[in-house]
Formats: C-alpha cells, structure tokens, sequence
C-alpha cells in the first residue's frame, strides 16, 4: 500500500488537508450527527442494562453491552471514530440495532482521545477493553465470538484489534490504514504521531493477520478514504488473507453506518457472512 497518493508532493497544506476533512465534504454534517446523537441517546435510554462498565481507570474506559437473546451468539463489537480526538462510545449505540435484530449481541467500547492520549495509548486501551470483554462479558449475557468494527479511525483501530486472540473477525468501515499521511494533515495537531508510531501503528506496515476482515467504505467518500480501504484490501488479498472489499453505493462518510444500523443492511450481512 502506498503511504502518500500522488498528487501529496505538490499539494500545498490546505489541499492536504481537506483531503481528510470529512465533515467539510459532507455539507449537511452537522444535521447527520444530531440526528446520530438524538437516535443514539434514545436507543441507550431504552436499554440501561450494561452501561458504563468499567475496563480501567480513565472515565472513558468503559464498555456499553447490549447482550442478545443468546449468550453464546456473536457480539459485534463497535470502535467509534472522530480521527481519535473526537466522539464517545455512546454516540453510536444505535448501530447495534441491525446486529441485535439477527439475534447477536453488541458492545460498545470507549477510549481516551488525543490530545490526551496518544495513539500508542488508544491502541492499547482497545486491547485493554477486548481482555475484559474476554473475562468478564459472559457475567453480562455475552460469550460468544467477537467480530471486531469500527468506522473512521475506529476502522483503523479494528484492523489494529484483528490481532487480538479474542477477535474471529473484523468489519472495518471507512478506515485510514496507513498513517503517513495523517502526520502531515491538521490532524496531527491533536494526535502528535511519532515517526516509531506510524510504522507501528499502521495496519498496512504490520504482518497480516489472517483473519476475515472486510473492509467497506461508501463510494461517494472522500478520494483518500476510498483509497486508504482499496490499497489495503488489496494489500490484504496479495497476502491471500481472506475478506471482501464492500463500496456501499451512494454513501458518503456519514450516511455508510446506515448500512450497519438497519436490520438486513447491507453491512449487517457482511457481518454475519464473516462468521460462514
């Protein structure tokens, strides 16, 4: 996988960084994300079983568990995104709608944001949150396999969590694999990525993990996250490790997680479809 795109050398730094600016590309974002929230808030107030369970000492540290009718069904656990410096957990707890209406379970897990935590920190604290997961979610009615997803950088960071031992499989939505190019964007202002970090932390420079791991983003996605999903999937495919490629038609950074949300959208069956 290419760590730049082409035009990167003669870009000037606002061409940079509005090649990562998804809430500029989305011109009526901020209406989508209140209604993200006012739908999210609604759904956690309906469901106050498993809330705010604590993985560690950071008050984000903390799951949200939506167990299904089945202990032993798959749990598809969600990584929020907002380029690690933005969003929480329980923004998106809607989402496991689609997953609990096929009788999974769903857990939502959070994670402390740059610049408080670095990304070396945020990669941790996820493999923190899947070891608790691991020991204690059959306490909560959640025992089963774990598909790992995330959109955004949570995309990122379930390509990260795919090494988990506890993790069968893996769903990332609209993710950046590589970092390079994240350091030279407005984003790293927050994020601070060292050199060692980039190398390390990017999906496409570590082994391949054998694993199924689809990879999806919405077609009418900004160029460069079209292009992070594409590359690595095909970095992926040359290393014969299995998953699909899904471009949701017509979906744009925010609209893609519709796809997750509704019972038997196309994502939900790409989940399950992972599990065969």
């Amino acid at each position: 996988m290419k760590a730049l795109p082409d035009f990167w050398a003669t870009a000037s730094q606002a061409d940079r960084d509005r090649a990562y600016n998804n809430a500029e590309a989305v011109a009526d974002s901020p209406a989508l994300i209140a209604e993200r929230d006012a739908a999210a808030a609604a759904f956690r107030a309906a469901h106050p079983g498993h809330l705010d369970l604590a993985f560690g000492p950071h008050e984000r540290e903390a799951w949200d568990l939506y167990p299904g009718r089945d202990a032993n069904a798959p749990c598809l656990v969600f990584i929020h995104g907002g380029y690690w410096q933005r969003n929480r957990r329980q923004d998106f707890c809607h989402l496991a709608e689609g997953v609990l209406a096929m009788g999974w379970s769903a857990a939502f897990c959070g994670y402390t944001l740059a610049p408080e935590a670095s990304l070396t920190t945020i990669c941790w604290q996820v493999n923190a949150a899947l070891d608790w997961l691991s020991a204690h979610g059959a306490e909560h009615g959640i025992a089963g396999p774990i598909v790992a997803s995330g959109w955004s950088a949570g995309g990122h960071l379930t390509a990260m969590a795919l090494e988990h031992p506890a993790v069968t499989a893996g769903l990332a939505i609209s993710g950046v694999f590589d970092l390079e190019a994240i350091r030279e964007t407005y984003l790293d202002a927050a994020l601070k990525l060292t050199g060692d970090e980039v190398q390390n932390l990017s999906p496409a420079r570590r082994p391949v993990v054998m694993k199924p791991l689809a990879i999806a983003y919405g077609a009418a996605e900004l160029p460069e996250l079209v292009r992070h999903s594409r590359d690595f999937h095909e970095l992926r495919s040359a290393a014969q490790a299995p998953g699909p490629l899904v471009p949701i038609p017509g979906a744009d950074h925010f609209r893609v997680l519709e796809a997750l949300r509704v019972p038997g959208g196309s994502l939900v069956r790409i989940a399950a479809a992972l599990l065969d």
